[in-house]
């Protein structure tokens, strides 16, 4: 008997940063913590948004139990991150998005195609062509740096 297929963990807003790290201590060679997109979502959908495991289990596409497991994991992540004052970096995982989403490399800023008209050419807000798609599939000569 074959296991399941494993569903894909549905991100409808990808973090806007790259990670945190501590301030005011340095942590010497300590190796960051990695979480991962569909970690961060658990989190925010959960602790930001205040749905129940359920609603947010529904949203992302997985079962109640994978949830559970994204958030606790999440959770020991952030918990050793603040004990041990280490970096945390954010890296894809397993997520999949619910649009193309960009990033702007020139202003920072993160979008999703925000009509029928958009050109993948320039970023809407400062019209700028050095855009990185977050989808997994390099934009131009970008490479996903997340």
């Amino acid at each position: 008997m074959s296991p399941r297929p494993r569903n894909i963990r549905t991100v409808f807003d990808p973090p806007k940063f790259k990670g945190y790290q501590p301030f005011g201590y340095y942590a010497g060679e300590a190796e960051p913590v990695m979480l991962l997109f569909e970690e961060y979502t658990a989190i925010r959908l959960s602790d930001y948004e205040l749905m129940t495991q359920s609603q947010a289990a529904d949203s992302m596409n997985i079962s109640r139990p994978t949830f559970t497991r994204l958030y606790e994991s999440a959770r020991r992540k952030i918990a050793k991150a603040l004990t041990e004052a280490r970096a945390i970096r954010v890296e894809r995982g397993d997520a999949g998005f619910d649009h193309d989403w960009f990033h702007c490399r020139a202003c920072t800023v993160f979008f999703n195609k925000p009509g029928k008209n958009f050109s993948e050419e320039n970023c809407p807000l400062c019209r700028s062509a050095d855009l990185e798609r977050m989808n997994g599939i390099p934009h131009k000569s970008g490479t996903i740096s997340f």
